[in-house]
């Protein structure tokens, strides 16, 4: 009975766990971590090499396109890598939060540019096309644990009431004491 008491003072004095603050500091953030640069490192190891060969071969039509989404690609690994870099060093302490935040507002993170409908995409070599789309898989995962570590998110039970369901359950009401 002490035990369970001492828990459920625990959960009120110290109210709800951080999904952010907790991630963060996870094994889970570190193989997210591992597997973001990764990706940015088999990038480069292939836009230097294999990807260099399978450019010579295109059209010059398709060749503009493939210069444009690598750049494109590199741009959205840099921002991610610039991303993964920041938690890192919050976590490890060598910056504060602030500081962090800061760092943060300079990323784009831009989830515009999803070239499969592109004219000429399917064109592009598969291993281009394949980095592309691995780049919006981690960027879409960064966002979501961007999204769920910002300090400026605002969490369920802090969140200000929503005015307009406030207002609709008030005309429920009034009409409800209408028809009876």
């Amino acid at each position: 009975m002490k035990t369970e008491s001492r828990v459920e003072n625990n959960v009120t004095d110290h109210g709800p766990i951080s999904f952010g603050d907790h991630f963060q500091s996870s094994d889970q953030f570190d193989a997210v971590f591992k597997e973001g640069m990764a990706l940015v490192e088999r990038t480069a190891s292939y836009l230097d090499g294999a990807g260099r060969k399978d450019a010579k071969d295109l059209s010059p039509g398709t060749t503009v396109l493939y210069a444009t989404e690598s750049m494109r690609l590199t741009t959205r690994l840099l921002d991610i890598a610039s991303w993964l870099l920041i938690r890192r060093a919050l976590k490890q302490g060598e910056i504060s939060p602030s500081q962090a935040q800061v760092k943060r507002q300079g990323l784009k993170l831009l989830t515009l540019g999803r070239p499969a409908h592109t004219a000429g995409f399917d064109d592009l070599p598969s291993g281009l096309r394949a980095l592309i789309a691995e780049s919006f898989h981690m960027l879409d995962r960064v966002l979501q644990l961007d999204r769920a570590m910002s300090p400026d998110r605002v969490d369920a039970a802090t969140a200000p009431a929503n005015q307009v369901v406030a207002q609709m359950n008030q005309l429920q009401q009034a009409f409800a004491r209408k028809a009876s």
